[in-house]
């Protein structure tokens, strides 16, 4: 087996914990690499620290499957560990919808599978592991015999790994188009065509949280996509509901969405872009009783941070402005480089400058089908807070 030897001053990273070796910490490796390969890892004192795929086109040179050497990286490993992930899922109640494998958290670097009912969206985000998709393919149909297996690789990041983008089925073909349930309410999901997997399973126990604030109230939600947490805000007993998105796609859907639930006269739809409608709504003298901001992330690297903070500032400014007295803003962000230090900071700039008076009623990450690793930065990245503005 090839074998990679470690800087003598191996970071911390690596010796606490972390799956991902790059190439500048690396002092020799031994054996040809083509990529992809299973390799073993040693400090600079030929001590094992673990087992892992190589791939030399990529900045992160190793990333660590297991720390124990007597594992063999074959066939049986990933059927055992995804059998691991499963009955994780299940200890926490996510039998039915769930990220059944989300990547480093899982110890399985670059996997993200997500289970809708009995349909499997899959993306392997590395080279080393996709290598291994048919025995991930494989696996999955002798733990749960599914309906559908689909692939969604069409993501840049694949290329810094020297891999294609690229999509389709790894079973039989099947309707992409399905329904699933979540929280007792329905939802159409767009496996091959919507953004990511189709569906953000992290935020479905935030939506559960709204479920009191919206009773009776006027609701306006922003950055909808599909329409989830207004759905869930309608059917929650909320007078009215208006969802923006500017995507025509998205509003289509979450029309569709709403007809599915039978609250297509309390809650609808509409294309728009939220930076220029809350901004002028606001100064329209507009009043929701609780606003709700779901936005994407406005960042992919550090460079611009500054800017995603600004944008989260405005957003979350305009929204306080447009809720009622003693009504509620639901917000998140879901950068991993926007920590929460730096989100709830910038809340409290915004609420300063709309002159608002802020009382927290609930901070929470993402669901936990996506668990969060102290020191993995990636894993914890979802920051979802409720607060009434006053």
């Amino acid at each position: 087996m090839i074998k990679v030897y470690l800087n003598r001053k191996i970071t911390p990273r690596v010796a606490n914990g972390h799956p991902w070796i790059f190439n500048n910490e690396v002092d020799k490796v031994d054996g040809e690499v083509l990529g992809g390969e299973t390799v073993e890892v040693y400090s600079h004192d030929k001590k094992f620290i673990g087992k892992g795929y190589i791939n030399p086109k990529s900045q992160i040179l190793v990333r660590l499957l297991t720390r124990n050497k007597a594992d063999e990286i074959n066939e049986q490993y990933f059927y055992t560990e995804i059998k691991k992930c499963w009955d994780y899922r299940k200890q926490l109640g996510y039998t039915e919808n769930c990220r059944l494998v989300f990547g480093e958290a899982d110890s399985m670097p670059q996997l993200i599978i997500d289970k809708f009912n009995d349909y499997f969206v899959l993306q392997t985000l590395s080279l080393g592991i996709d290598n291994w998709k048919p025995a991930i393919v494989d696996a999955l149909n002798k733990i749960f015999k599914p309906k559908g297996i689909y692939e969604r690789n069409d993501v840049p990041v694949r290329e810094l790994e020297g891999l294609a983008q690229q999509k389709g089925f790894l079973s039989a073909p099947f309707d992409t188009n399905i329904i699933i349930k979540e929280n007792g309410f329905q939802f159409h999901v767009d496996i091959e065509n919507g953004q990511k997997t189709g569906y953000f399973l992290d935020q479905q126990d935030n939506r559960k949280a709204i479920q009191h604030i919206v009773k009776g109230a006027d609701v306006l939600g922003a950055f909808t996509y599909t329409g989830t947490f207004e759905i869930h805000a309608a059917m929650y007993g909320a007078k009215s509901v208006l969802g923006i998105d500017i995507s025509e796609n998205a509003v289509a859907q979450a029309n569709k969405n709403a007809k599915l639930n039978n609250v297509q006269d309390s809650c609808r739809f509409e294309t728009a872009n939220a930076f220029d409608v809350l901004k002028q709504w606001s100064n329209e003298g507009r009043q929701y009783d609780v606003v709700m901001l779901d936005p994407p992330a406005f960042t992919k690297n550090r460079e611009t941070i500054q800017k995603a903070i600004a944008g989260y500032k405005e957003i979350n400014l305009r929204g306080m402005k447009l809720v009622r007295p003693g009504g509620f803003l639901v917000t998140s962000s879901c950068t991993n480089l926007v920590n929460e230090e730096m989100f709830l900071h910038t809340i409290d700039i915004a609420a300063k400058d709309a002159k608002r008076k802020l009382r927290q009623v609930l901070f929470q990450r993402q669901s936990g089908d996506h668990p969060i690793i102290r020191g993995m930065d990636n894993t914890h990245y979802l920051k979802f807070l409720i607060v009434q503005v006053q």
